[in-house]
């Protein structure tokens, strides 16, 4: 569920805070998590690619199409895990809305939630 606009204003003011008493610390939490975990996700997926080639090239070698067929898909499945997982890392400049990097990147709203949004703000301007 995402957060409320007033929720986030708190979170934000909160992790200022927090930067401003310790910084060092909210440091080391800030971007521990999901960064290790996309690396980790981009060598694997690197790794396999290595693997799919080894095997397409033996497939061609033993003059077996199947083994061929097998290293192609191996590779394709490993391109795809290391393109998504390179685009859920964060920069390194780049800061995680949460402080444990719990939300990396806010949901995204749907057009017709902006809409109502809207809707809603012109209704309160107006009382």
């Amino acid at each position: 569920m995402p957060l409320s606009e007033h929720e986030q204003r708190m979170l934000e003011q909160m992790e200022r805070a927090l930067y401003a008493e310790d910084p060092k610390f909210a440091t080391a939490l800030e971007g521990s998590g999901l960064r290790t975990y996309t690396r980790r996700r981009v060598y694997q997926a690197v790794a396999g690619f290595l693997v799919g080639i080894a095997l397409l090239m033996a497939g061609m070698v033993a003059q077996q199409i199947w083994i061929s067929v097998v290293g192609f898909l191996v590779m394709l499945g490993c391109a795809v895990l290391a393109v998504t997982g390179w685009r859920k890392a964060p920069r390194p400049g780049e800061q995680a809305r949460g402080v444990g990097s719990a939300v990396a990147r806010p949901a995204r709203r749907s057009v017709m939630d902006r809409i109502e949004q809207r809707w809603q703000r012109r209704r309160d301007e107006r009382r």
